[in-house]
């Protein structure tokens, strides 16, 4: 089979690229080995599809080239998508912070891609696996389980590590170095975080408890919710400043502050109520009783010195956590790391020393923050190689 493109993975990414060079007149193959179709998008958003977020901008991706991202993100902005689901009659909304979800199922999403890709003329091999690529001629071979495709430009639109039961390979991090471009070691991101044995043991039994906090690491800071587990904590911001904790030193703790407002706390300070009870107006019940035990605060607040009230809030604005670990790729949204940006194009997303050959999507070292950025990263990251393939 010969086309002008073959794309490798129909999530997000894939169909999106696809979808954009079919509609320009190429002859586009969208080569998938999973049986069913966008399965990440189908789960994501519990279901509805965070599909975007307004606010986003290059500023809300990691990346050891943290300009990398700017020139696709702004040739396909949110509004760009936007457009396109509107276009398509998808009803949404938005939650909070800029996050838009659909009104109805993510299923509907994949469909508008699904589309999309037949609007124009994508075809289609899946599920189809991939046993090997080889550089020959003016472009690739692609062996397949459904023979030899003979393509011009190839795009690699696998993924990461994430959620490996549905799917998730290193197949874009092989086909990479075999082609000599280097790869940022790939760890789970957006990911709950597991504490030590001796915190769990005092505060595990805790799990379900939500608490507005923020969590710090490193130039990570985020305002949002902090979840208890029965393995740690997970949350918003847990799982925003994960990517940061593992991005840097490990030995760095994550800071977490669960009072946030000292200047309440400390006008309390005549009060005939004991710490934990005051506490409770501003943090959930158990955990402000546990929270008073674990600092050996019984007494009512009017029995509490200056310096011993400074203390505590001291202690409740700066909760370091050392984490033991993450709770891996089965619990990560998305992979940290990827195809190094050093080697491709900012505007097309081809390889700089391999010509015809791209990358696109999470495959490469672009992480966005939670809340719709990594699957704008994918629309946009698609469009930019559609655009070029």
């Amino acid at each position: 089979m010969q086309v002008d493109a073959c794309v490798i993975g129909a999530g997000a990414a894939g169909m999106m690229c696809a979808a954009t060079a079919g509609q320009r007149g190429r002859r586009v193959l969208l080569i998938d080995h999973y049986p069913h179709l966008g399965e990440k998008i189908r789960i994501s958003g519990g279901g509805r599809c965070n599909f975007t977020n307004l606010h986003a901008t290059h500023r809300d991706y990691l990346s050891r080239n943290p300009d990398f991202c700017r020139s696709a993100l702004a040739r396909y902005t949110p509004a760009h998508f936007i457009a396109l689901v509107e276009r398509h009659g998808i009803a949404y909304h938005e939650k909070t912070l800029g996050q838009l979800f659909c009104d109805g199922k993510s299923t509907q999403v994949i469909e508008m891609l699904k589309a999309e890709c037949d609007a124009g003329a994508v075809e289609w091999r899946r599920p189809c696996g991939v046993s090997s690529v080889e550089r020959g001629g003016d472009g690739f071979r692609v062996m397949t389980d459904a023979g030899l495709v003979r393509c011009e430009s190839l795009v690699v639109a696998t993924g990461g590590l994430t959620v490996p039961k549905i799917g998730a390979t290193p197949f874009a991090y092989r086909l990479a170095e075999q082609f000599g471009l280097e790869v940022v070691p790939p760890k789970p991101a957006l990911v709950p975080l597991a504490l030590p044995p001796e915190q769990l043991e005092r505060f595990g039994d805790l799990a379900g408890v939500s608490v507005e906090a923020i969590a710090s690491c490193g130039r990570g800071k985020f305002r949002e919710a902090v979840l208890f587990t029965h393995r740690g904590l997970s949350g918003p911001a847990i799982l925003q400043v994960s990517s940061y904790w593992q991005a840097g030193d490990a030995s760095e703790p994550v800071a977490i502050d669960l009072l946030i407002d000292e200047e309440w706390l400390l006008s309390q300070r005549r009060s005939s109520a004991t710490f934990a009870h005051v506490l409770a107006e501003r943090l959930p019940k158990r955990l402000a009783q546990q929270w008073a035990a674990a600092q050996g605060i019984d007494r009512p607040m009017a029995q509490l010195s200056d310096a011993g009230l400074h203390e505590a809030a001291r202690a409740l604005r700066q909760w370091d956590v050392m984490p033991s670990g993450t709770l891996g790729y089965n619990k990560a949204e998305v992979t940290l790391g990827g195809i190094d940006t050093r080697g491709l194009s900012s505007k097309t997303m081809a390889s700089t020393a391999v010509p015809g050959l791209y990358f696109i999507g999470e495959a490469v070292d672009v992480t966005g923050h939670l809340g719709g950025f990594n699957f704008q990263w994918a629309w946009a990251s698609g469009y930019a190689a559609g655009q070029a393939c």
